[in-house]
């Protein structure tokens, strides 16, 4: 399996000026009136870390069909878009903390809200996310797909979520590799050079936006004279993809 990876950016006028896969945000990509008209493939992520960090909850935020409205403007608009998220519950302790809420019910809440907005317009390419911490979270959250008639071996691709800050580990390789067994097609959400490393041979596709935070700590490039940080820097954007393409030539050629 050759494994996709979309460079993630919070500068949405990228999708007009580049080549290469994107991932953006409806956090970034909302507030725009004139939206730019894509050069690439991109997906969009709904946003939920940020909205559930901050609000603890979806209902202070944008509806499923305000959502779902805004996902059709963007494929019609935007062009290019080969998927988007739910609005889905991350499992992380943070998000179960702010939330009140437990695993199975951040779970049970993800597959209500996928099976919403493919209700409102099944013809935009909402995919279905796995949410949980252990191996039988997944398991089980997957199961609650299968229940409500989703066949998560015939959809294009399942999201893998609150992996990004675990990734590296034994643990989340057992999960990506054992899901990968169940016949899907898997995004791991967040991925980190570390975890590439490990499973980009079983991955469809992954995404991150880790080149940002890591260009905060980070002098200049040495050509870049027109800012004091890289963190918004489309130069070193595409330098940082380079290395991380590299690691997943890496990981497909071992394995």
């Amino acid at each position: 399996m050759t494994s996709q990876f979309l460079l993630g950016t919070h500068r949405p006028h990228w999708l007009a000026l580049l080549d290469v896969p994107l991932f953006v945000s409806d956090r970034t990509l909302r507030r725009y009136k004139t939206l730019p008209v894509a050069s690439c493939d991109w997906a969009c992520d709904s946003g939920g870390f940020t909205q559930l960090s901050q609000c603890g909850t979806w209902a202070c935020g944008p509806s499923p069909r305000q959502y779902t409205a805004r996902i059709r403007r963007y494929r019609d608009e935007i062009g290019r878009l080969l998927w988007a998220s739910p609005q889905d519950h991350m499992c992380e302790a943070k998000i179960l903390a702010r939330t009140g809420l437990n695993v199975a019910q951040h779970q049970e809440l993800t597959v209500n809200n996928y099976l919403e907005l493919r209700s409102l317009d099944a013809e935009l390419p909402f995919i279905p996310v796995l949410q949980g911490q252990s191996i039988e979270d997944y398991y089980r959250c997957a199961d609650g797909y299968e229940r409500r008639g989703v066949d998560l071996a015939a959809v294009p691709l399942v999201g893998v979520g609150s992996i990004c800050r675990r990734q590296h580990t034994a643990e989340v390789e057992g999960i990506v590799r054992s899901l990968a067994r169940r016949g899907y097609r898997l995004h791991a959400f967040g991925a980190k050079t570390l975890g590439l490393a490990r499973y980009a041979d079983i991955v469809a596709s992954s995404d991150s936006l880790a080149w940002s935070f890591a260009a905060r700590w980070q002098p200049p490039l040495p050509e870049c004279h027109s800012h004091r940080r890289c963190n918004n820097c489309v130069k070193f954007a595409l330098r940082w993809r380079r290395k991380v393409l590299a690691t997943i030539e890496a990981s497909e050629t071992t394995t």
